[in-house]
C-alpha cells in the first residue's frame, strides 16, 4: 500500500501537467518578487523625495530675519558684548513635529541645534563637509540620509542662509525615516498578501485550463495503449487544434503506417515461406516417392526382367533429373533472394538475341517464330542471366501454344531510357486469377501440362528475380483465347 502511494506521488510529480503548473507558478512567483523589489525601491525613492520637497518648502517658509544674523555680526564690526547679546536675544526654539530636527551652521562651521527641546537631535556632518557645501556656493539638490548620535536614520535637506551672493551659513532640517519605512513595510506586506492571493487564484484557474489543454495528449496516450502488433490500424486525429500535438499525431500516423506495412509484409513473407516450404517438400516428395516405388519393384524381382529393369531405370533417371533441376532452381532462387552478385557488362541485346536464334528455333519445333528487333540496343547486364530470362519466357510460350498453329513473336525495342523485350504467343491465354498469381513460386496454371513437361512452377519466379536484380521490371498481359504477352523492361546502358 505504501509502495503504491509512493508510486502515485512520484507519477504526480513527474506528470507533464504538474510540471507545467509548478514551473508556471515558479515563474509567476519570481516575477512577483522582482516587481515587489522594484516597487519597494521606487516607492522608497518617491516617498523620500516627496518628503524632502515638503521639508524644503517648509524651510523656505521660515522668515529669514529669524535665521540670519545681523550683518554687523557677520562682518565682525559689532562689539563682542553686543554680539553675545544678539545671540542671547535670538528667538527661541521653533515648533516642530516630534520626529523632526533643525540646526544651523555658521559660516565658520559652528553647529547649533535648534530642535533639542521639541524635536529630534539633528545629525551632524564633519566641519570639512559643511565648509565644502558653503564654498561650492551651491547646495546639493535632493536629500541625504544621515545617522544621528542615537543611531537613528534621518532624511536631511539643506538651505543656505541669506542671499546667494553673500551666504551666512547653512540651515539643516531632518526628519526620522521610521514612519516612512513603516509605510513601505506595510505596502510590501500588502503586496505580498495580494501576490499570494493572486498565486492561489492562478493555481485554481490553471488546473482546469491545463487539464483541458492536455486532453489531446491524453487521448494520444490512450490510443498508444490500444496499439499493439496486432492492432496497427489505430490512427490519431491530426486536427486537434494544437500545432505541436497535430505534428506529433502526423508523425505517429506515418510511423504506424510504416509499421503496419512492415508487419503485413512480414506476415506475407512468412506465409510465402511456409507455402514455399510446403510446395518444395511436395515437389521433392513426388520424385522421391516414384523412385522409392521403382526400387521396391526391382527388389521384388523385377531386376531379373530386362524390360522391367530398363523401364524402371529410365523412369528413375527422369525423376532424378527432375529433382536435380528442382534443387538447382531452389538454390538459384535462394541466391537471388539475397543481394545478387551480377557480373555486369555492356552488351548488345540484339546481338545476344541473334546469337540465341538457332536455339530458340529448335525449341519452337514446327511453330512459327517471328523476330522483330531494333539494332544497336545496349544494356548493362550479365549476358548469361539475360539468356536465361529469354529462354524461360520462350519455353513458357512453347509449352502453351499448339505445335502446328502456334505463333511466337520476339520483339526488341527501345525508348529514351528503357528497353523492352516482348515475347508474345497465340496460346489459350490466362484468366484474371491466373494472371494475378503467374509469378508466384510453385504456381502452375495447368497442372497436367506442367507435370508432363516436368515443370515445378519456378521458371517465371526465377525470371522475375533475375529481371529485378538488373533494376528492371517484368509484366504479363493475357486475354483468354487470344494468347499472352510477357514484357521485360530494362534500363539502357548509361542511364543506370
Amino acid at each position: 500500500m505504501k509502495a503504491g502511494g509512493k508510486s502515485r506521488r512520484k507519477y504526480a510529480l513527474r506528470s507533464l501537467r504538474s510540471q507545467l503548473l509548478a514551473r508556471t507558478l515558479l515563474i509567476l512567483a519570481l516575477l512577483l518578487v522582482l516587481i515587489g523589489f522594484l516597487q519597494y525601491l521606487l516607492m522608497k525613492d518617491f516617498l523620500y523625495r516627496s518628503r524632502a520637497e515638503a521639508m524644503d518648502t517648509q524651510l523656505n517658509s521660515i522668515p529669514a530675519d529669524l535665521l540670519i544674523k545681523d550683518s554687523q555680526e557677520q562682518s565682525g564690526v559689532t562689539a563682542p558684548q553686543e554680539q553675545t547679546n544678539r545671540r542671547n536675544n535670538r528667538p527661541g526654539p521653533f515648533l516642530f513635529w516630534p520626529d523632526m530636527s533643525l540646526a544651523s551652521i555658521d559660516i565658520d562651521g559652528t553647529f547649533q541645534s535648534l530642535s533639542d527641546e521639541n524635536g529630534l537631535k539633528p545629525p551632524r556632518l564633519t566641519t570639512e563637509q559643511y565648509h565644502a557645501m558653503q564654498q561650492s556656493k551651491r547646495i546639493r539638490h535632493g536629500y541625504q540620509l544621515i545617522t544621528d548620535a542615537q543611531g537613528k536614520e534621518q532624511l536631511v535637506v539643506f538651505r543656505p542662509l541669506g542671499p546667494p551672493d553673500r551666504s551666512s551659513g547653512l540651515l539643516q532640517m531632518g526628519v526620522s525615516t521610521t514612519s516612512m519605512q513603516e509605510q513601505l513595510i506595510n505596502q510590501l506586506r500588502t503586496f505580498i498578501l495580494l501576490s499570494l492571493i493572486a498565486l492561489a487564484i492562478g493555481l485554481a484557474l490553471m488546473l482546469p485550463v491545463l487539464r483541458r489543454t492536455l486532453v489531446p495528449l491524453s487521448r494520444m496516450v490512450e490510443a498508444v495503449k490500444r496499439i499493439d502488433a496486432g492492432n496497427l490500424a489505430e490512427r490519431f486525429d491530426a486536427e486537434q487544434g494544437q500545432y505541436e500535438v497535430d505534428r506529433l499525431a502526423v508523425s505517429f500516423n506515418g510511423m504506424l503506417e510504416r509499421l503496419e506495412h512492415s508487419f503485413a509484409a512480414e506476415r506475407e513473407l512468412q506465409m510465402q515461406m511456409r507455402r514455399f516450404i510446403a510446395d518444395a517438400s511436395h515437389e521433392l516428395r513426388t520424385p522421391l516417392t516414384s523412385i522409392h516405388g521403382f526400387l521396391e519393384v526391382l527388389l521384388r524381382g523385377a531386376a531379373s526382367n530386362p524390360k522391367q529393369l530398363q523401364s524402371a531405370l529410365e523412369s528413375m533417371y527422369g525423376e532424378s533429373k527432375r529433382m536435380n533441376k528442382l534443387v538447382s532452381d531452389l538454390l538459384l532462387l535462394a541466391k537471388l533472394d539475397r543481394t545478387p552478385e551480377l557480373k555486369l557488362e555492356d552488351i548488345s541485346l540484339d546481338a545476344l538475341l541473334l546469337e540465341m536464334k538457332p536455339q530458340l528455333l529448335m525449341l519452337a519445333g514446327t511453330r512459327k517464330v517471328v523476330f522483330d528487333m531494333t539494332a544497336g540496343i545496349r544494356v548493362l547486364a550479365e549476358g548469361d542471366k539475360i539468356k536465361q530470362v529469354v529462354l524461360n519466357l520462350f519455353h513458357n510460350a512453347v509449352q502453351h501454344t499448339d505445335m502446328e498453329r502456334g505463333v511466337i513473336q520476339v520483339n526488341l525495342s527501345a525508348g529514351k531510357k528503357l528497353v523492352d523485350i516482348q515475347i508474345r504467343d497465340n496460346g489459350p491465354g490466362m484468366s484474371k486469377e491466373q494472371l494475378e498469381r503467374i509469378f508466384e513460386r510453385f504456381y502452375r496454371g495447368d497442372e497436367s501440362r506442367t507435370r508432363s513437361s516436368g515443370g515445378a512452377g519456378l521458371g517465371l519466379a526465377i525470371t522475375q528475380s533475375i529481371v529485378e536484380a538488373h533494376g528492371g521490371n517484368i509484366t504479363a498481359e493475357s486475354t483468354p483465347g487470344t494468347g499472352s504477352v510477357f514484357k521485360v523492361t530494362l534500363p539502357l546502358a548509361g542511364t543506370v
